[in-house]
């Protein structure tokens, strides 16, 4: 009886001391992340303004980009179809003996044409296309198209204006510099007013530097009657490259 007595108060001894251990190791567990707290609370806040500054760049454009094109109606299939590969030919020779670049053909089509009389389709002939487009120098373009015409070509569809791709890429670094310089004058005159200043650059983003859209010639419509005594001028003009970039300063 005594050794039992003995042996529940061994277990209740054990029991305290197991009790007074956790409790001691919850309380400091506690203590702990009530002192982190504080520091955690004390972190600064990054203070940043955001702004987005735009470039550009003007180039003076080099390169012509035409389509031209032969139309022919006739009464049959066959003869609006042979008489567009002869002109067609006679055209295509002419450009790759002037060493036109980027010269493919764009389209080739044969339609009916019909008259329509009280409400009956009446079967008249047939349309016949052939397209062409090419690129060649500004200067030189003019005189190409009055012999183009005299070939055999009926149209010029478009004519729009490029520069040299060296000086596109060129242009693009100087819009993306004015972008920059105009972002962070932005963000100085904001923070002046605030009596504030800037300290550093926390990020970066380049928005773009747009290549220049071709600029286009007012359409010339059908040239089958030009006057071989003119000669077409071709002015091509200038393009603009943009470019945008948006910077974080921390102040």
């Amino acid at each position: 009886m005594e050794r039992l007595k003995l042996a529940r108060r061994g277990i209740s001894k054990v029991m305290s001391t197991s009790l007074l251990s956790w409790t001691l190791l919850t309380g400091g567990a506690i203590l702990g992340m009530t002192s982190t707290l504080p520091a955690m609370a004390q972190e600064p806040i990054l203070r940043t303004i955001t702004v987005t500054g735009q470039g550009s760049e003007a180039i003076a454009t080099s390169i012509a980009q035409v389509d031209l094109g032969v139309e022919v109606q006739a009464r049959t299939a066959a003869e609006a179809q042979r008489e567009v590969a002869r002109r067609a030919t006679a055209v295509v020779n002419l450009l790759q003996a002037r060493g036109v670049q980027k010269l493919q053909t764009t389209g080739i089509r044969l339609n009916p044409q019909y008259n329509y009389d009280r409400g009956q389709a009446e079967l008249v002939g047939y349309i016949g296309t052939n397209t062409v487009s090419f690129r060649m120098p500004n200067d030189q373009v003019g005189t190409l198209l009055d012999d183009a015409v005299t070939a055999g070509a009926t149209q010029i569809q478009n004519v729009s204006f490029v520069a040299e791709e060296d000086a596109i890429a060129a242009a693009r670094q100087i819009a993306l510099q004015e972008a920059t310089r105009d972002a962070q004058e932005q963000a100085s005159a904001v923070l002046l007013s605030l009596n504030l200043g800037p300290q550093e650059v926390v990020s970066i983003q380049v928005n773009g530097a747009a290549p220049p859209i071709p600029m286009p010639l007012a359409a010339r419509g059908q040239l089958a009657n030009a006057e071989a005594d003119f000669k077409t001028p071709v002015v091509g003009g200038e393009q603009t490259v943009e470019a945008s970039v948006t910077l974080q300063i921390r102040y």
